[in-house]
């Protein structure tokens, strides 16, 4: 069955029928119970989804949450009836309630799909997107375009509730680095995908400045088909290893005519000069800023001889003996000169960037 089946996308009209069905129940709930308007108790309401196995239907709830006594209440929205009456739940915590959640009720793991009215909205929504705001403009922030089948929920699942029990063999990026629900963002669902990805990578003019320095510095590039064949993750821990520290990196399609450029000063000088323009040009590389002292000498021994038959032989730990194939298709591109360090990187983070 396909996620568009199990994660139906409610209509523009919904969340205002949903918040009108959420104001009845609050006043049939408090007339039922005696308490008046004066006594109003705090409560957020979220749009809840339980997927039923069985049936194979997804069942849609008022899912109250009450964070004076930690008590939570459930309304079926379809048949119109109370589902689960008012009882305290210890396990679950009003940190783990936000739009894209999901929370274990009793065995029943419930998808929060949205708002169940405009106060939990207002309350909740604005607090997350205002710590959200305030810890990206705090300092650098590395932003990702995630492509695949169901990508939005399946790097939701990947990063997981910051309160969430972890599942045996599972990953969960919050719980293995020890971060919580600010330092790592997923889109809710594609529509918002679509608006955060125009703010970071707009399809006119440009986005967020990169976090290039251009001082004391050396350019890395990963080469397109170390890309290719799903490397960059090993070769980017391998610089790690070694002890450097990337200042900026970024993801660049380069076309022939820049390649060319970039390469220019090899040109009648070594036989692989169209060879190393059809790489760099072949495909998406990424372009690393490090920076530190003596840092073009010392990565680019790292980095070893260009023809990985003579690093493995030589240097057996460098870079290019661990990833490269020939003398093209070396895994990285490193600058050669100490003077050509601050161009080499400007070329990448502020021409092609531009």
């Amino acid at each position: 069955m396909s996620e568009q089946v199990l994660n139906p996308q409610p209509s523009d009209s919904e969340p205002a029928i949903y918040s009108a069905v959420s104001s009845l129940i609050l006043h049939l709930l408090t007339s039922f119970s005696g308490t008046s308007s004066k006594e109003f108790e705090e409560q957020f309401s979220f749009i809840a989804e339980w997927y039923d196995a069985s049936a194979s239907l997804i069942r849609r709830y008022i899912f109250l949450f009450y964070p004076k006594d930690g008590a939570i209440e459930m309304y079926d929205i379809k048949n119109h009836r109370t589902f689960l009456k008012r009882t305290k739940y210890e396990q679950l915590r009003q940190e783990e309630l936000f739009i894209g959640s999901i929370i274990t009720v009793y065995a029943r793991q419930l998808h929060l799909v949205g708002y169940g009215d405009q106060y939990t909205a207002r309350k909740m929504g604005s607090k997350m997107e205002n710590d959200l705001l305030q810890y990206l403009s705090c300092g650098p922030a590395v932003t990702l375009e995630i492509l695949g089948d169901k990508a939005v929920s399946v790097w939701k699942k990947l990063i997981g509730s910051p309160e969430s029990k972890r599942v045996e063999n599972e990953v969960d990026v919050r719980q293995f680095y020890g971060i919580n629900n600010i330092n790592v963002h997923g889109s809710e669902c594609a529509k918002t995908a679509a608006r955060e990805l125009e703010i970071f990578f707009p399809s006119l003019g440009k986005g967020p400045s990169n976090t290039a320095g251009c001082i004391n510095c050396t350019l890395c590039i990963i080469k397109p088909h170390a890309i290719a064949e799903g490397l960059t993750g090993k070769i980017l821990d391998a610089i790690e290893e070694r002890g450097f520290k990337f200042s900026a990196f970024q993801m660049f399609n380069v076309e022939r005519v820049n390649a060319e450029e970039f390469f220019e000063v090899y040109k009648g000088v070594v036989s692989e000069y169209n060879g190393m323009v059809n790489e760099l040009s072949s495909g998406p590389c990424l372009a690393l800023e490090l920076q530190g002292k003596d840092i073009q000498k010392l990565f680019r021994e790292c980095c070893g001889p260009s023809d990985p038959e003579i690093a493995r032989h030589l240097r057996p730990r460098s870079f290019r003996a661990l990833f490269g194939r020939n003398k093209v298709q070396n895994a990285v591109h490193c600058t050669d000169l100490p003077e050509d360090g601050v161009l080499e990187v400007q070329y990448f983070f502020k021409i092609l960037d531009s």
